[in-house]
């Protein structure tokens, strides 16, 4: 006798356990304003399609939706990138600079990241920035943009080389970093 089918999970139980988390992942990716229309976005998805959540894991899934809305914003994230980039300041990304360097100078590092970070091509930066902020293992990064371990594994290789070569003579020249050579 087969199973029956899964029940849809409630809605209201899935923002209770995966709301905050998702919210942090697009305020670094977007800032805070636009993550909060992001992430009720992503849950009004997850109500509209709660048929589809019964086939998997749901935190995938709505980071899946989620990293697909930002995706929408693309235009903007790269255009604030550039823009952090060229002017030195951050209307809304600082986090992602203070995390990426962590214990370095992010007044030095942080043009040269933003450049870096926008000149990735979109799988690469969103694996790269699922790792990174949202903290996703490899497996979830792959189900969450519906790509093949191989190339979630390849992707943020060449992420973080692209990365760590942007950002390798500016860090040659922070103190503390001699070690490091």
């Amino acid at each position: 006798m087969a199973d029956p089918p899964r029940r849809p999970p409630d809605v209201a139980d899935l923002f209770d356990r995966y709301g905050g988390e998702l919210y942090r992942y697009c305020a670094a990716r977007v800032g805070p304003v636009v993550a909060e229309d992001i992430v009720a976005d992503t849950f009004l998805v997850a109500h509209r399609r709660r048929d589809r959540l019964a086939e998997g894991p749901e935190r995938a899934w709505l980071y899946g939706v989620a990293t697909n809305l930002v995706r929408r914003h693309h235009r903007s994230e790269t255009r604030a990138l550039r823009a952090l980039a060229r002017t030195g300041e951050d209307p809304f990304l600082a986090d992602i600079a203070e995390r990426a360097v962590d214990r370095a100078d992010a007044a030095v590092l942080q043009r040269r990241l933003a450049a870096a970070l926008a000149a990735l091509p979109a799988r690469q930066r969103d694996v790269l920035l699922l790792f990174a902020l949202a903290d996703l293992d490899y497996d979830t990064i792959g189900r969450t943009l519906g790509i093949p371990l191989g190339s979630v594994q390849s992707s943020l290789h060449r992420a973080r080389a692209k990365v760590r070569a942007a950002l390798a003579d500016v860090r040659a020249d922070l103190p503390g970093t001699e070690a490091q050579r």
